[in-house]
């Protein structure tokens, strides 16, 4: 089975609709969606075949179009059919309808038929779809979907913009009307009958929201998910993207189209109409439209000498459109094919109509919606993805020259990503001498909210006074984790935008998930607003699901994910070292030094949660508190958080850090670039003093951990289970603080999945390229040759099989301190692969690893190693980047019920009651627009057995993919 991506929580305790604009318009879909269906399915079966008869039943609006799907369990095949179009591959089957029964009108019923043959045991299908609807499904609530326009479309002022949708009442009930919206207001009276429809012309241009919503005859309503479209002032050629970056000798297309439909055909010439005289027109200079097709996107081709560099200017044009134009520029790579792959990877994932980009030019967590993994939304975001955007352009920049985008990345980062004064208004009432009020964790879900405890004292913060000194601003500068970027959750927390902006608010939004305990997985959470000011939630917002305390502020809190900072600056710290090497060291001198400010504060994830002194700290009321640096494990902990009061006369404000340190997290290529890189000088104080302490207690622990194969195991903790309690007896320890093998959170097991292992020992890799330390190698000597030993890779035929899910035994031999050193190899720790994958973007991390250590040890079958990931990942590329199918089992859980203490009650901001009840999926009722819910829900509930199969398009992953690819050809191209 293949592993999903590594799931992230952190717990920090005590504590609108947006448009898909500027893409081109997709292919509208054959059919439009069924509102409702009954399907009946019946068979007559002689023991190796059977005849199937099967009546569909539209209970919705009338269909023109229709097509049917289900799978089958066993081995049964298709032979032939009749009254529909019937095609079968794998397990699933799909009749289509004919030319002449096509249409469908409300409650009318068509029946089809096919015969099959099978060996074994014939079980009926359990699960029908109708134009990707789930049939034999009762519905208690309205349901409505916006069909046209396509997401991304243009269209230009005085054209028709033509709405339609699919409606249907709840359980009872009829549909009354249904109404069609945009950001601005109702568009025009309510349609009361079906096909809902309406022919739009806007009179401004602008880009625009829309969404249907219906109205049952008991007055229930509904609301679908917004659709974003761009209207022009004049009718015009669109063309996406608007710039793209070719390679010497190679070639690269953009996508062109009309914004309204012309009266007859036209075409749209394209031609350079200035610079580089390298770059031409070789494919779709002269591409005819016409009203039937205007809306289609067609390519044009670029191609590339190879001798020239720089830019051209692209005009495609068309009599009576507004020309668009195209930014295309030719680069050297002295024909290194790895270098082009990575300018065909960027250039994908920078085109509009891919959707990797919200309109504010944020990166997704992933293209696709329906994404349960850390985050619980696709279309949410992470700090680990705006780190991967900056590291994406300090790439392109080293390709390019061009170090704007960089900079546009990290200043992109810092308007949305990192909070304002306006969203952390009270840290000037923060109190070095006591940071913040304890409350323990607890292992289990149900054992939350967690007592506010006064009585446990905390420690002493020794670097706020030098941050504030060297800053001169209490407010920290660190990424928060996670972003609802479309504001699908509706709290609208929008950076620099002050609390509780709403449903309607534009711009992402800030939330946060995870605060209960190491067995709250991402289907147990309840997500919440950063900015709680009791608008949703309960009578005291969501504060109280977490702590338990005797009174109740609004406050605002965030939390930072230190991997994430620390790859920005790794980046920032590359981008600083390739610019100079092309003497344009100036042009990226401000923001480097930005990545030096972050890392000043990056340092809060070095110290103990409560600032208690590290080592042998149990139980809580008896763990000293630290003084000065004694609570300071200068390790990358989980997490650091911060909030206080939204009342600024309250007075108060509180920061932690973290106690728990994963392997995974750890950087030491960012530690040594702030030690000795003068452009990434943090100013504090004894921040580079911190930093080189950091990066010694980095490879030791790596050291600790390693396995007697060479992986490494999970990490260290100075709070066991989060509430300084006493851990299982004969544990080794690390300086102190005692071995865990799933440090933080345990469903699933935090270290149980490889790309931890790539990731980090990427990082390990970087830093022995850069600085040749014999300490760094020595991990990577034993790392290396256990991970190849695990590794099948096939580049001819794009076979992959790396490690997926690791299973651990046993720990340390002995302890680490300062006093002993390095205890004997570990050899009762031992490391097994439970089951493989072929996670294209784990390989690329993996691949970057072995590419890094050939490159300074030489090693020639690591270098060989390299060179086939990548050339058997390529072998996965499609039209929006690289990927490949994933099974997703744990899907089922989508109905896991979501713990809410006896007697609590509340209600998302869509109205989604919260209480004992509660499941992931009743919280999360927006799900139910998204055009995978059917399928997906139909596995979750067992209606079907099939697992739902998707091709992701990750962010981190492409642009893992797309670093991979250079980073080689620089190696050795």
């Amino acid at each position: 089975m293949r592993r999903r991506e590594r799931w992230r929580a952190f717990t920090a305790l005590s504590a609108a609709l947006t448009l898909l604009c500027g893409g081109l318009a997709a292919a509208m879909p054959v059919h439009a969606a069924a509102a409702a269906c009954k399907v009946v399915y019946k068979k007559s079966d002689w023991g190796s075949g059977f005849t199937t008869s099967v009546d569909i039943t539209n209970q919705g609006d009338a269909l023109d179009g229709w097509k049917l799907t289900y799978a089958y369990a066993g081995n049964q095949k298709l032979a032939n059919g009749w009254s529909a179009k019937w095609s079968q591959s794998g397990a699933q089957v799909t009749a289509e309808n004919e030319s002449w029964n096509g249409h469908l009108a409300a409650g009318a019923t068509v029946n089809i038929g096919a015969q099959f043959t099978y060996s074994g045991t014939n079980a009926d299908p359990t699960a029908f779809s109708l134009n990707g609807v789930l049939c034999n499904q009762s519905s208690s609530a309205p349901v409505v979907a916006l069909t046209s326009p396509a997401p991304g479309s243009t269209y230009a002022v005085g054209g028709v913009v033509p709405l339609a949708a699919t409606a249907t009442a709840g359980s009872g009930a009829s549909v009354s009307k249904v109404e069609f919206y945009s950001q601005d207001g109702l568009l025009a009276a309510g349609d009361t009958s079906a096909p809902y429809t309406l022919n739009w012309t806007p009179t401004a241009a602008g880009t625009y929201s829309l969404y249907a919503k219906v109205t049952d005859s008991t007055g229930a309503t509904a609301e679908s998910a917004p659709v974003g479209i761009t209207v022009t002032a004049e009718a015009s050629v669109v063309a996406a993207p608007a710039a793209l970056t070719v390679a010497q000798g190679a070639k690269a297309t953009f996508a062109v189209r009309l914004s309204k439909a012309p009266s007859a055909a036209t075409t749209v010439t394209t031609a350079r109409t200035a610079g580089n005289t390298g770059l031409s027109v070789t494919g779709g200079g002269s591409l005819t439209f016409t009203p039937q097709n205007w809306s289609a996107p067609q390519n044009v081709e670029i191609t590339a000498d190879a001798s020239g560099t720089g830019q051209a200017t692209f005009t495609a044009s068309a009599t009576g459109y507004a020309a668009a134009t195209v930014t295309a520029t030719e680069v050297a790579t002295g024909g290194d094919v790895y270098t082009q792959r990575f300018l065909d990877q960027y250039n994908k994932i920078k085109d509009p109509a891919n959707g990797y980009f919200s309109p504010e030019g944020i990166p997704y967590h992933s293209v696709e919606t329906f994404m349960v993994e850390a985050p619980d939304h696709g279309h949410e975001t992470t700090s680990e993805a705006y780190s991967y955007l900056v590291w994406l352009e300090a790439m392109y920049g080293r390709v390019t020259q061009s170090w704007a985008p960089f900079n546009a990345a990290w200043a992109l980062m810092e308007k949305y990503m990192i909070p304002t004064h306006a969203d952390q208004p009270t840290n000037s009432f923060y109190q070095p001498s006591k940071p913040a009020t304890y409350a323990a964790e607890h292992p289990q879900v149900s054992d939350y909210p967690s007592q506010i405890d006064g009585s446990v004292s905390s420690g002493q913060d020794p670097i706020a006074g030098e941050l504030k000194s060297a800053y001169g601003t209490d407010d920290i500068y660190g990424m928060h984790w996670l972003q609802d970027v479309d504001n699908v959750y509706g709290y609208g927390n929008t950076p620099g935008g002050g609390c509780e902006g709403g449903p309607g608010a534009d711009g992402p939004s800030y939330i946060n998930t995870y605060q209960r305990g190491s067995q709250e997985s991402v289907f147990e959470t309840v997500p919440q607003p950063t900015c709680d000011a009791f608008k949703y939630g309960g009578k005291n917002g969501y504060l109280d699901l977490f702590i338990k305390d005797s009174s109740y502020a609004k406050q605002w809190k965030f939390t930072d994910a230190p991997d994430a900072d620390a790859r920005a600056i790794q980046a920032a710290y590359w981008a600083d070292v390739w610019a100079k090497e092309q003497g344009k060291g100036g042009d990226v001198a401000s923001t480097v030094a930005k990545a030096g400010k972050m890392g000043d504060y990056l340092r809060y994830s070095f110290f103990d949660k409560y600032f208690k002194k590290i080592g042998d700290c149990r139980p809580a009321a008896s763990c000293p508190a630290g003084t000065g640096k004694d609570s300071e494990h200068y390790l990358l902990s989980w997490y650091y958080a911060w909030g206080g009061a939204l009342d600024t006369s309250a007075g108060w404000a509180w920061r932690i850090g973290d106690g728990a340190s994963h392997f995974g997290y750890q950087n030491p290529l960012t530690a040594y670039a702030l030690v000795n890189a003068s452009a990434l000088a943090p100013k504090g104080t004894t921040a580079k003093t911190d930093w080189q302490t950091s990066l010694t207690r980095q490879l030791q622990l790596y050291k600790w951990l390693q396995s007697a194969e060479g992986a490494i195991a999970g990490g260290v903790t100075n709070s066991w289970e989060g509430n300084y309690g006493t851990p299982p007896s004969g544990l080794t320890e690390f300086f102190g603080m005692p071995y865990d093998w799933q440090p933080v959170y345990h469903d699933p097991p935090s270290n149980q999945w490889f790309g931890f292992q790539a990731w980090s020992m990427e990082r390990v890799a970087e830093y022995y390229q850069v600085s040749g330390d014999a300490n760094a190698k020595a991990v990577l000597d034993k790392w290396v040759p256990w991970a190849l030993s695990q590794t099948t890779v096939d580049p001819s035929a794009g076979t992959i099989k790396i490690p997926s899910t690791l299973t651990w035994t046993g720990q340390p031999d002995a302890n680490w301190s300062a006093a002993t050193g390095m205890p004997a190899a570990n050899t009762g720790l031992h490391v097994t692969v439970a089951d493989y994958s072929d996670d294209v973007g784990v390989a690329a991390a993996y691949a970057k690893t072995l590419a890094y250590y050939a490159a300074k040890s030489g090693d020639a079958k690591s270098k060989q190693a390299a060179k086939d990931l990548l050339d058997a990942i390529w072998k996965h590329t499609d039209a929006k980047g690289v990927s490949v199918q994933e099974t997703r089992t744990d899907y089922k859980r989508l109905k896991d019920p979501v713990y809410v203490p006896p007697g609590w009650t509340g209600t998302m901001p869509n109205g989604d009651p919260i209480n004992s009840s509660s499941t992931f999926m009743s919280i999360r009722s927006f799900y139910q627009q998204d055009p995978d819910y059917a399928r997906v829900w139909a596995y979750a509930n067992g209606t079907s057995s099939t697992a739902p199969v998707f091709t992701y398009h990750r962010f981190w992953a492409q642009a893992d993919i797309a670093l991979a690819m250079a980073d080689y050809g620089r190696l050795f191209g």
